[in-house]
C-alpha cells in the first residue's frame, strides 16, 4: 500500500482509536422514510461486538425466509457501536415480534412496513460519534480541527475498502490474470479495491504535486450530485463557485471511456496512471464505467469537546461512501486498538501452529 500525502501535513500527536466499542459510534441516516405499508420489513437495530453480516443471519432464521431475502444498505463494523437500517421481504406473512430479538448485542430501535427493497448503498451518509484517547498533543490537534473544518481532507478510500493487508487489491489484481472468483459480492468487493486504489493514488499524487490548485481541462463536480463538467480554463466565474463550494474538484474512478478531463488535467492523470496499465485494462474488461469522486471531504457539523488531557471527542456527518479514517489520519498520527488486538492475536496463532508443527 502506498504512503498517502497528508493535506496539512504529518499529525504531530499520536492517539489510540477504538479502546473500546463505544468510541466508536456509527448512525447510518436513509434518504427516505417508511411507506408503512408492503411486504418489506424496514429494521432500524442498533448493534455491538457484530458485524453486518451476523445481523443478517439472526435475521434470516428468526423469520424464517431465504437469506437473500435479507438486505441492508451499508456494511459496519463489528468493533464498534453501530446503528443501522435492514430490510426483511416477509410476502404475505404475519408481522414477527421483531423486539424479541433484543438482547446485549443486538437492540431492534423500530420497524416498519416498507413498499421496496432495502438495497446497497441507500445511504445519505453516516454520523459519527468518535472518541480518541492517550493523546500526546493537544494543542496541534485542535488546529488541525480547524483547518479540516475550513478546508476538508482528502477523499481518501480508508484501509478496509482493502481488506486486511491488503488482500482484497491482491485478489483483484489476480482476477486480472486468470483467477475465477464465482462469489458475486467477492469479485465487486476486489474489483472495488483495485479502483479505489487508483482513485487513491491520483489523489495523493496531485495534492502532492499541486496542493489544491487548480489545472485547466479539470472536470469538476456539481456538489452533491455525480454530474460533472469540464472547467477548461478557470475564469472568475469558476473559481467563485468553488470558492462557494457550487462545485468540487475531482479525481477519476476508473473503467471504459474516454478519461474526462482534458488538457493539462487530462496530462496530469495519464500521466499519475501510466504505471497501471495492468489495473486499468482489468476495470474496462469487468464492465466498469469512468466516473468521478470529489478530491476532498467536508466533515458536516463538526464539534468536539476535550476531556481532561488527553481525551476528545469528536462528533461529524459524512455522505454515503466517504471514510471516518480519511478525517482522522488527517488528525492524529492513530493507532486502531481493535486492529493491534486482531493482529496481536493472528501472530500468536501463528506462532501456536508453528510450534505444533515442530512437535
Amino acid at each position: 500500500m502506498i504512503e498517502l500525502h497528508y493535506l496539512h501535513g504529518k499529525p504531530a500527536s499520536k492517539a489510540d482509536l477504538r479502546t473500546q466499542n463505544s468510541d466508536f459510534i456509527v448512525q447510518e441516516i436513509l434518504p427516505f422514510g417508511p411507506t408503512g405499508e408492503g411486504e418489506h420489513h424496514l429494521l432500524h437495530i442498533r448493534k455491538e461486538g457484530l458485524n453486518t453480516a451476523d445481523v443478517a443471519k439472526i435475521l434470516s432464521g428468526f423469520a424464517h425466509v431465504h437469506p437473500k431475502e435479507v438486505t441492508y444498505a451499508g456494511q459496519k463494523d463489528k468493533n464498534a457501536i453501530t446503528e443501522q437500517w435492514f430490510g426483511v421481504r416477509i410476502p404475505g406473512k404475519e408481522t414477527p415480534e421483531w423486539a424479541s430479538l433484543n438482547c446485549d448485542e443486538l437492540t431492534i430501535l423500530s420497524s416498519h412496513r416498507h413498499s421496496k427493497k432495502l438495497r446497497i448503498g441507500a445511504l445519505a451518509g453516516n454520523r459519527f460519534c468518535l472518541t480518541l484517547r492517550n493523546i500526546t498533543d493537544m494543542q496541534d490537534v485542535l488546529a488541525r480541527l480547524a483547518l479540516v473544518k475550513e478546508t476538508g481532507v482528502p477523499n481518501y478510500f480508508g484501509e478496509q475498502r482493502f481488506g486486511h493487508d491488503g488482500k482484497n487489491l491482491v485478489f483483484g489484481r489476480q482476477m486480472f490474470t486468470g483467477r475465477k472468483v464465482k462469489d458475486r459480492k467477492k469479485r465487486s468487493m476486489y474489483l472495488s479495491a483495485v479502483r479505489s486504489y487508483l482513485f487513491n493514488f491520483v489523489t495523493s499524487s496531485r495534492l502532492a504535486e499541486y496542493g489544491l490548485e487548480k489545472l485547466n481541462g479539470d472536470s469538476v463536480m456539481l456538489a452533491g450530485s455525480r454530474s460533472y463538467f469540464v472547467a477548461e480554463l478557470w475564469d472568475d466565474a469558476l473559481l467563485k463557485r468553488l470558492n462557494e463550494k457550487d462545485i468540487q474538484l475531482s479525481a477519476p474512478m476508473w473503467g471504459r471511456g474516454a478519461a474526462l478531463p482534458q488538457g493539462e488535467a487530462a496530462d496530469f492523470e495519464a500521466k499519475a496512471l501510466a504505471e497501471f496499465d495492468a489495473d486499468r485494462d482489468g476495470l474496462e474488461h469487468a464492465g466498469l464505467e469512468q466516473e468521478r469522486r470529489p478530491l476532498l471531504l467536508e466533515p458536516q457539523h463538526l464539534s468536539y469537546e476535550v476531556e481532561g488531557d488527553d481525551v476528545i471527542i469528536i462528533k461529524f456527518a459524512l455522505p454515503s461512501g466517504s471514510f471516518a479514517t480519511s478525517v482522522l489520519r488527517e488528525l492524529f498520527d492513530y493507532e486502531d486498538v481493535r486492529e493491534r488486538e486482531f493482529r496481536q492475536r493472528q501472530l500468536e496463532r501463528r506462532e501456536q501452529e508453528q510450534a505444533n508443527s515442530i512437535v
